[in-house]
């Protein structure tokens, strides 16, 4: 959450001083603000007389956490850059925008947030009198679904519009309670988001947003201030929620750092992020999650993957004892399960289960277009481009990928030659590339309809199809579509080879996989076995002949 800096206002009565050059000063008056959670009958959204307060519904101010008592009253201490905010209850909904995204918030930042190249908050004035929260009731399932977007990263409105096409038109209708982008909601450009915005509105379904690192300011001179655009869009920058039986919590693990001798207008280096927590928002996941039971699951939603966080240990230290925990994530725009052990300093009784989403964007919206005139954008791991939709059932969870514009059944890509010759089976390697699996998936090859399935074997490798595009597709001279980028390992890629004396003839190679949630998925590829070819007949053998 950012600090304000002000230049020659009123506050309170109390004149600031006029501040100008690099001489800045920080406010840090502290009030108290006091107000109310209430049943809003008449979806004004103001208190009305008659309008009943909600009693233990928690409100924060981004550190402290606390229950509102019997009369819907809280009181929580706020400075001159706070962002107070409600956590939605289960069985309640908060007011929502125009484009859906959800308004649980309040901003005070009495003069607004400073200069830069994308607008911030306006002033927002002296703190009112009470700041209130309305909510309504809703219907929740204990099973529910929701959809999980990572990096749409649009550059420019064309970009937005290969996500209308390749990905919101086909989820139009869908049954989920609720989305999510995990960050990089834009390319750098934040005059994007409202447009950005609008075009997931048409899912018609309230969608949720976590920063990511080319979703702040850049000209902003310390990591507080880097979020005021993201802010005046969506609010705070890290929040949390329940739905159902879930707890989700929205993180910021965004830190952007300008190092102090280069604060100038001559700045020679320009500032760059890590991934990072910080103390108040270690102190805010704490305070929440001391009054989320043990039983409950808990999902954590961030932007830059939870083993590339310079500080997440002490988030591991709140969450490693607690048996229903997840997180997602998105960034490197490949698709990934990762159990994080104590080799990376986790001391829970069992692995963490932490996913890397699959991107919208895939790579970054390079290769090839296709009949629709938006690139393909495979991912450097071999997967397509896609989103996620996260089954909810108490403390389970099953992870469904997508791939953008295929059928839902199309879940791997099987490598293989289109023909053989029968003297070479043996030796052919045929790869899978399953792209929700991992160590956990169990993987099996079948030829024809007789036989025994074939166990094939994880490996960590690249993916030789997407090896083979992204070199073809690079080096087509005067193309008009980026280039793919460099090959990555793949953590969902099998393989095994062709069965020795296999008959020559068209036939069919079967792979089935069971994930770690229990899904089932099998694919086929046609693949043809040519007669061996005659051993040449060497000169020493037809002199014998003759």
């Amino acid at each position: 959450m950012s600090r304000s800096f002000l230049t020659g206002i009123v506050l309170g009565g109390l004149l600031i001083g006029s501040l100008s050059g690099t001489v800045e000063a920080e406010l840090k008056t502290e009030q108290t603000a006091t107000g109310y959670v209430f049943q809003d009958n008449n979806h004004n959204r103001k208190r009305d007389p008659g309008e009943q307060g909600l009693a233990c519904v928690r409100v924060s101010n981004g550190r402290e956490v606390v229950c509102t008592d019997q009369s819907g009253k809280y009181e929580l201490p706020v400075n001159d850059d706070t962002i107070l905010f409600v956590i939605k209850p289960q069985g309640w909904r908060t007011p929502h925008s125009k484009n859906l995204t959800p308004e649980f918030y309040y901003i005070h930042k009495p003069a607004g947030s400073p200069k830069s190249n994308y607008p911030g908050v306006k002033p927002t004035g002296p703190l009112p009198a009470s700041v209130d929260f309305p909510l309504y009731p809703q219907k929740e399932p204990e099973q529910f679904r929701a959809i999980f977007f990572g990096d749409p990263q649009p550059r420019d409105q064309k970009e937005i519009d290969y996500i209308a096409h390749d990905v919101v038109e086909e989820l139009v209708g869908t049954d989920a309670s609720f989305g999510v982008t995990l960050g990089d909601i834009l390319f750098d450009d934040l005059s994007l988001f409202e447009s950005q915005a609008r075009g997931i509105a048409l899912l018609g379904i309230p969608w949720y947003n976590v920063i990511g690192n080319h979703d702040i300011n850049y000209d902003a001179p310390n990591d507080k201030l880097s979020d005021e655009t993201f802010e005046r869009a969506f609010g705070p920058a890290y929040y949390s929620f329940d739905y159902g039986q879930v707890h989700f919590i929205v993180l910021d693990d965004i830190e952007w750092i300008v190092p102090e001798e280069n604060k100038t207008k001559e700045m020679k280096k320009k500032g760059h992020y890590q991934g990072g927590l910080g103390k108040q928002q270690i102190e805010f996941v704490k305070n929440d999650l001391q009054q989320i039971p043990a039983d409950q699951l808990v999902v954590l939603m961030m932007h830059i993957p939870l083993v590339d966080v310079e500080d997440r240990q002490d988030l591991y230290r709140l969450i490693e004892k607690r048996p229903f925990c997840m997180s997602i994530s998105g960034h490197t725009h490949h698709h990934e399960h990762r159990f994080i052990t104590k080799e990376d300093g986790w001391r829970g009784p069992k692995p963490h289960h932490h996913i890397i989403n699959v991107t919208v964007s895939g790579s970054w919206w390079s290769g090839s277009p296709d009949e629709r005139g938006i690139p393909h954008t495979m991912m450097a791991d071999g997967a397509p481009n896609g989103y996620s939709i996260i089954s909810f059932d108490g403390t389970e969870y099953d992870l469904d990928f997508r791939a953008a514009g295929r059928a839902a059944s199309y879940q791997m890509n099987i490598l293989a030659p289109e023909e053989v010759t029968a003297d070479q089976t043996a030796a052919t390697e045929i790869f899978a590339n399953i792209f929700n699996g991992s160590e956990r998936s169990k993987v099996e090859m079948l030829i024809g309809e007789s036989g025994s399935w074939k166990s094939m074997e994880h490996i960590d490798e690249i993916d030789p199809s997407f090896k083979k595009l992204s070199e073809a597709e690079n080096a087509v001279e005067g193309k008009k579509y980026r280039n793919l980028p460099k090959a990555k390992k793949s953590t969902h890629l099998w393989r095994t080879k062709l069965p020795a004396g296999l008959k020559p003839g068209t036939h069919l190679i079967r792979i089935r996989t069971v994930e770690m949630d229990g899904d089932q998925h099998q694919s086929g590829r046609v693949i043809r076995v040519l007669p061996a070819k005659p051993a040449e007949k060497t000169a020493s053998t037809t002199a014998t002949e003759k």
